[in-house]
């Protein structure tokens, strides 16, 4: 009798002991299962929301390039009609006689003329031109307004090629820009007689007295 219980209690603990045994590695090879299961699914928020990678993005179109001709229309180039004269807009030039006597009162003249293909607004008062008389060397003899300056206001719009002369008499004597110093008839000889309209300059002249 007693035989026979210790046998069925080695029995049942074996008994127990295969259960137990079977029973983790079931669970364990779910559990593998399930991991293996959940690696190969895509994620739940993939399953709903389709991925990003397969979305085609539109290339956006590019803007046609500008037309020349037509930037050119729009954008000015150059003066425009009645603006003032630029001194690049003119042309200062001064006319002499050939040759003067020595004390005589010759007149030269001052031509400003607008070369631009525009009208332009140019002030042309007296004060603003002048005449000046050099030797050679550039020494400076005469100027129109050294002794006489005069003063009016005018104000002139020059149409494309318009040319304006102004006469000016020189009395034949020396001067320098006070008036202050002895005045005398020049010596025969070649001189050179630039012009100015205040800041736009003439080329050279000759004269010569004799």
């Amino acid at each position: 009798m007693a035989l026979v219980l210790v046998l069925a209690v080695l029995g049942g603990l074996g008994w127990g002991g295969f259960l137990l045994a079977t029973g983790m590695g079931g669970r364990d090879a779910a559990a593998a299962g399930s991991t293996a299961s959940s690696s190969t699914r895509p994620p739940l928020l993939e399953r709903v929301v389709p991925s990003m990678a397969g979305v085609a993005t539109p290339t956006p179109a590019e803007l046609p390039a500008a037309d020349d001709a037509a930037t050119a229309a729009v954008t000015p180039s150059g003066p425009a009609a009645g603006d003032p004269c630029s001194d690049e807009m003119l042309s200062v030039e001064v006319r002499t006689p050939a040759v003067v006597a020595p004390g005589s009162k010759p007149t030269f003249e001052l031509l400003v003329a607008n070369i631009s293909p525009v009208p332009c607004v140019r002030a042309v008062d007296k004060g603003l031109q002048e005449l000046v008389l050099v030797d050679p060397a550039g020494n400076r003899l005469w100027g129109s307004n050294d002794c006489f300056p005069e003063a009016s206001s005018d104000t002139r719009t020059l149409a494309p090629g318009e040319m304006v002369t102004f006469p000016i008499v020189w009395g034949g004597l020396s001067s320098e820009p006070t008036c202050s110093a002895a005045r005398s008839p020049l010596a025969p000889g070649s001189y050179l007689l630039r012009g100015r309209l205040d800041t736009k300059l003439s080329a050279d002249a000759s004269l010569t007295i004799g």
